[in-house]
């Protein structure tokens, strides 16, 4: 019995010991896994941490607002081929194109920081300063007055600017069509408190215009072709031997001192644009149809209202600029004088984001 319960007890003992080792073995195995799988947790997240080619969601890239223009413009040009896009995405920004009603609403939004880039005539620059903007010009145009004209109903008796005297005349305040107005009714002898002036923003003064309830509307292209096209107006007069003045793209002078290096390539790309759609009337007009809601013949004649190309900003460009704020201090349309040279560059800073051979024009 003795012998029979010391073999057992050694039985006994032998199974505790092998349970013991796999027990151990086990641990130690899954110890070392354990350990490994850290290991490499630790340096896969510092692979992440550091090599370019990690899985590390990408940079947020940073957005430029440009307006949006609905008309036959190299700027329309810029946004449909899409050059802008690629060559602002390795700078690391992204485009967005905002529409706007016109010129003045776009200057608000500048100085509200809600665009970046804009593109206007002459006067809601003008009156942008004169409310404190900081604003910048950056380059101008060709001032391209065809483009802009005075409108009357189809059948309506009006055959002359004099005979405005007295009659509802839409604008939109502070627009181009503002300025022109002025300037057309002191070619005949008014001045601009001898009509009755309407301010409507462009969608609002074509429904009224269409309705009747204005004798006269002063508006840019595509409306103007619409117009016509419909029958619903007829031109009093265009802006061809009215307008002396330009167009201008403009920023804050926060947007111009924080990234000049945008403005510089938005210049060079919109220029090959202004090239491009000057030496390509047909292949524009049928990039631009569905933009302007006009047949590509109609934009083909359009065409030619239009000079293409950027000018250089010269000291003739500052001076006519002041007289036109000078000309609006003086019928009490803006609160104060208004030296526009506040928002002009240095020569020095334009040689640095004017196109070469814009620059080659002075």
């Amino acid at each position: 019995m003795l012998g029979l319960k010391v073999k057992l007890e050694s039985g006994n003992r032998q199974r505790t010991t092998r349970r013991s080792l796999l027990f151990t073995l086990g641990y130690c195995l899954a110890l070392s896994t354990t350990i490994s799988s850290c290991s490499q947790s630790q340096r896969s997240s510092e692979q992440s941490a550091t090599s370019p080619n990690s899985s590390q969601e990408p940079t947020k890239k940073q957005v430029v607002r440009i307006v949006r223009s609905k008309q036959l413009t190299a700027l329309a040009v810029l946004e449909k081929q899409g050059t802008l896009d690629k060559r602002l995405a390795s700078l690391g920004f992204k485009v967005q194109w905002p529409e706007f009603a016109a010129g003045p609403q776009q200057l608000e939004a500048l100085n509200a920081n809600g665009l970046d880039i804009a593109s206007t005539a002459e006067s809601p620059p003008v009156f942008s300063q004169a409310a404190g903007a900081p604003l910048v010009y950056l380059a101008t145009t060709a001032p391209n007055g065809k483009a802009i004209s005075l409108l009357v109903p189809v059948n309506s008796p009006i055959k002359s600017v004099a005979e405005l005297k007295g009659k509802k005349v839409a604008f939109q305040k502070a627009s181009i069509g503002h300025y022109l107005l002025v300037k057309a009714l002191e070619g005949a002898g008014l001045k601009l408190t001898d009509v009755e002036s309407v301010f409507l923003a462009p969608p609002d003064a074509n429904v009224a215009f269409s309705q009747g309830k204005v004798d006269a509307w002063f508006i840019w292209d595509p409306f103007v072709t619409r117009s016509e096209q419909k029958k619903v107006g007829r031109v009093l007069v265009d802006g061809e031997k009215l307008r002396d003045t330009a167009n201008f793209y403009s920023t804050s002078r926060q947007f111009y001192q924080a990234h000049p290096e945008v403005i510089k390539a938005f210049l060079e790309e919109l220029q090959k644009a202004e090239l491009w759609a000057k030496d390509h009337p047909q292949e524009m007009a049928q990039l631009l149809a569905p933009v302007t809601q006009l047949d590509v013949p109609t934009l083909e004649i359009m065409h030619q209202k239009y000079e293409y190309g950027l000018r250089p900003i010269t000291q003739q460009v500052i001076t006519k600029q002041q007289e036109v704020a000078d000309k609006w201090y003086s019928l009490g349309q803006i609160p104060k004088k208004v030296n526009v040279r506040d928002g002009f560059l240095t020569s020095e800073e334009y040689a640095k984001i004017t196109p070469a051979e814009v620059l080659a024009q002075k």
